[in-house]
């Protein structure tokens, strides 16, 4: 069984974000793609935000912050919603006819239940295998990709060790691919 990878050609990423929006319409998918891979949070956390959660109905905005408690670590997480997030987001609010502020944000068919798991992984492997993406790419990639973007942008590695809880930045590596990244930059630019 194989690891799931981050995305880290920019070009498969934006592949990948715009496939939901100009090759197959589709903004709740695109919404999906954009929170998920903009706020290097878990699909379980993603798939039971409300739109409350996103969008203050009496300012009639979206927040500037998303604060939950991580399904799998019961631990308070508050997160920037970047433009790109909102973006996608605002997108797929606007193109509903009505929206509750109680409701889930990714729905299913049944309109007041989340879109489950194995949806959003078919979700992500559909546009993944018509746009002929690598392998080992699923919904955790998302989670994995923001940081993998992160390092390479320069980011602190402190601050990514506490993004994704934890213990040491060589965990965060293995978790990002880095480590085997540096490994094969080093034996392809190394001719003796």
């Amino acid at each position: 069984m194989s690891t799931t990878q981050p995305i880290r050609n920019q070009h498969d990423l934006e592949q990948l974000k715009n496939y939901y929006l100009n090759q197959k319409p589709n903004l709740r998918n695109y919404a999906l793609i954009c929170t998920a891979v903009n706020t290097a949070l878990r699909i379980s956390d993603i798939l039971i935000l409300k739109w409350e959660q996103v969008y203050d109905f009496s300012l009639k905005k979206f927040r500037t912050h998303l604060e939950i408690t991580e399904k799998k670590t019961g631990k308070h997480c508050m997160t920037a919603l970047n433009q790109a997030a909102i973006t996608g987001l605002r997108f797929y609010f606007e193109s509903l006819s009505y929206v509750d502020p109680k409701h889930y944000i990714f729905t299913g068919h049944l309109r007041d239940t989340p879109l489950c798991r194995e949806q959003a992984y078919r979700i992500i492997k559909n546009a993944c295998n018509t746009l002929h993406l690598p392998d080992h790419i699923s919904c955790h990639s998302l989670r994995k990709t923001f940081g993998y973007h992160a390092w390479l942008a320069g980011t602190n590695p402190a601050l990514l060790v506490s993004i994704y809880n934890h213990s040491s930045f060589e965990v965060t590596k293995r978790y990002l691919g880095i480590e085997q990244d540096d490994k094969d930059h080093l034996f392809l630019n190394l001719t003796l």
